[in-house]
């Protein structure tokens, strides 16, 4: 299926306007974007909501955006940064239609304890998925995600910022080349 547009959504700390989410945005034109904020964020808050109100917000973006973009909401690629990303997996492996999943900074594990995988929902993932990390994130390290994401059923692909942290600081042109490159061949 033809990619229609692009929901993105920022980490637990950020917001919208996250650098790296601007870059994506400016790079995938024409392409429509919805650069999303989560309602803890709307509503001025700093600690997220629980997973339940991040998924129904995550339901209804996606339902408005394509709604008032005229696209089928199959055609939507979801994900964004960390958090925002999980939620967006989490969305998609409970049958939220989509065309793929960006996964930039994936939240393995909490840093510094490798044993609380979040994996539960990885098995019901029947999408193309992009992977785009650091080698030196603490929320899980390559060999860690690539062994978590083997139970993905759909494509799966790993980029690899080589020395960057979870935030992939001075790397938001790479992760944008790198998104509009695996969009284009999920376009194909």
């Amino acid at each position: 299926m033809k990619v229609g547009g692009l929901l993105l959504t920022p980490g637990a700390g950020s917001s919208r306007e996250h650098p790296s989410l601007l870059a994506i945005e400016q790079a995938v034109q024409p392409l429509p974007v919805l650069r999303h904020d989560f309602p803890y964020r709307r509503n001025g808050k700093k600690a997220p909501d629980r997973a339940p109100v991040l998924l129904a917000d995550i339901v209804e973006a996606a339902s408005s955006f394509a709604e008032r973009t005229k696209l089928d909401p199959a055609s939507l690629v979801l994900g964004g940064r960390s958090m925002g990303g999980r939620i967006c997996s989490m969305a998609v492996a409970e049958g939220l239609p989509a065309a793929g999943l960006v996964l930039i900074s994936y939240p393995l594990h909490p840093p510094g304890k490798p044993e609380r995988l979040r994996v539960e929902h990885l098995p019901n993932l029947k999408v193309p998925c992009l992977f785009l990390s650091g080698t030196r994130d603490a929320f899980g390290t390559p060999a860690e995600l690539e062994a978590a994401t083997r139970t993905i059923p759909g494509p799966v692909t790993h980029v690899w910022i080589d020395g960057a942290a979870h935030e992939l600081k001075r790397a938001d042109q790479r992760v944008a080349d790198e998104v509009v490159s695996w969009l284009a061949g999920l376009r194909g």
